[in-house]
């Protein structure tokens, strides 16, 4: 998570994300212009709908980030153009029914290849714009969130991996029946140095190799991210018997300066390993691939639609209590005797999602991500956690595509 004191409107970090999702929806806008003349074959049509299902992904990473950024479709000329600021409601209401139009036309829940688009992946992100419904539009679909997830767990394609840690190795593309939709990365094959192979290699190095005594697959490391003790906090007395817990102290986990990587939690949630303890097949490069949905967040998604009182209540306990026993190895000494409290739930998401990218958005949606009641360690650029300003909950336009569009684009409040 970036420090609020660095999210500025020239943060680079932030421009190279937002202008990385834009040039995505241009060049699938650009598919569909070209394709136009042939949507009536039906090879053609699947792919035009796996196009609009990754615009409506790039809209929805948007819309959750930035809340109200320039629209561009397959109308918008190329060239010298001055797109127009669509609102965060008006977005919303775009990318579900552009969800619901290409269904049809998608394949069949794993009737496609690993790492593409199908109904599945369509129904998750559904249930993922649902359950942020509030926050996007000022209205609930909680319901709708319980629904779309059962969509896909209904489907029968799909259940949970029996070994943790496994989804998250250099293998994971093998056998792996909870991935619904993946980033796929090779070592050899598809290199570069973002995505996983930043993931991995920034969160090792040397120290980190010594304190841990975990194969990272990697020959180095870069030394950079780690978790503060809150992450660990997450799992209480429950450190050592819950698998997810894949994370160590360093000497120190408490974090005084933020750049020694001596001090923190270190995460080893990714590795370039395979399910064998093997290397991946590039000592840099690695092959580990990103889950973008699995199962387990639609189980999550039901069960917390159960807890608001918006879906049934057995099985949204059941649908916890899976993700639960697969935590403990299949024991069902964690299990929930009945659905916990929102606050519980919350951590329970963090336990099973963390390093997966849901969390702002989890603590955003539970009214935590800014306020006092609710504080990690240098949250608010402060060493024991503070309050932050409202409007942290979505991060600046970039100031040079607002200088570009100065007549069409409006900063969000508060930068």
């Amino acid at each position: 998570m970036l420090r609020t004191s660095r999210r500025s409107s020239s943060n680079p970090i932030i421009r190279g994300l937002y202008y990385r999702s834009i040039y995505q929806i241009k060049l699938a806008s650009e598919f569909l212009k070209n394709t136009d003349s042939q949507a009536s074959d039906a090879t053609v049509r699947t792919y035009r709908a796996e196009a609009r299902f990754l615009r409506a992904y790039q809209y929805w990473v948007l819309i959750d980030l930035f809340g109200n950024p320039p629209f561009v479709d397959e109308s918008t000329p190329t060239g010298k153009v001055y797109p127009r600021q669509i609102s965060r409601s008006e977005l919303f209401n775009y990318i579900e029914s552009e969800l619901k139009a290409i269904e049809s036309d998608l394949k069949t829940p794993k009737a496609g290849d690993y790492g593409r688009a199908d109904q599945a992946a369509a129904w998750a992100l559904l249930s993922r714009l649902y359950l942020n419904a509030e926050v996007y539009t000022g209205t609930e679909r909680y319901a709708d969130a319980a629904t779309y997830a059962e969509k896909v767990i209904s489907s029968g394609k799909y259940s949970l991996h029996s070994t943790y840690a496994n989804l998250f190795l250099a293998d994971n593309n093998l056998s792996n029946p909870e991935i619904i939709l993946s980033v796929n990365y090779d070592g050899k094959k598809s290199q570069n140095w973002g995505g996983m192979t930043f993931l991995i290699n920034s969160s090792t190095g040397g120290t980190a190799k010594a304190v841990t005594g975990v194969a990272m697959g990697v020959n180095g490391g870069w030394q950079g991210n780690r978790a503060t003790k809150g992450l660990l906090d997450l799992f209480g007395a429950n450190k050592a018997t819950d698998k997810r817990c894949l994370m160590t102290a360093a000497a120190t986990a408490d974090i005084s300066s933020v750049t020694n990587f001596d001090q923190g939690v270190y995460v080893h949630k990714f590795r370039n390993v395979t399910s064998t303890g093997t290397n991946g097949s590039d000592g840099d490069q690695c092959d580990a691939d990103f889950p973008l949905f699995r199962l387990a967040e639609l189980y999550l998604n039901y069960a917390e639609a159960a807890v608001r009182g918006k879906a049934n209540t057995a099985t949204g306990l059941q649908y916890l209590n899976l993700v639960r026993a697969r935590a403990y190895g299949g024991a069902t000494t964690g299990n929930y005797s009945a659905l916990p409290s929102l606050d519980e739930m919350l951590a329970e998401r963090g336990r099973e999602l963390f390093w997966e990218g849901h969390r702002r958005t989890d603590l955003i949606r539970f009214g935590k991500f800014v306020s006092a009641d609710y504080v990690w360690p240098w949250k608010a650029g402060v060493k024991a956690g503070a309050a932050s300003q409202a409007y942290r909950t979505l991060y600046p336009i970039p100031a040079d595509d607002i200088q570009a569009n100065p007549e069409q684009l409006k900063q969000n409040t508060g930068y």
